[in-house]
């Protein structure tokens, strides 16, 4: 195994530790490596959904002030 592996491997368990951590009191049961691999994933995927909601707000606004510009209105 090449050192960045490892050091990737290293940082995953870290993760997976710290994601066990905060979030096995809140369900009230000890979580599995998989389980916090799972919530992990969720979170991740969650911020990941915000972030493009916000981006096609922003094209959006963006592409309203456009069509206002050319039609001679002021922003």
């Amino acid at each position: 195994m090449e050192p960045h592996d490892a050091a990737n491997d290293h940082d995953t368990g870290k993760q997976i530790a710290r994601t066990r951590q905060i979030w096995q009191p809140r369900f009230g049961r000890d979580l599995t490596d998989e389980d916090a691999r799972q919530i992990m994933h969720n979170v991740t995927g969650f911020f990941g959904v915000l972030t493009e909601w916000g981006r096609a707000e922003k094209v959006s606004a963006a592409a309203a002030t456009s069509a206002s510009l050319k039609e001679g209105e002021v922003p």
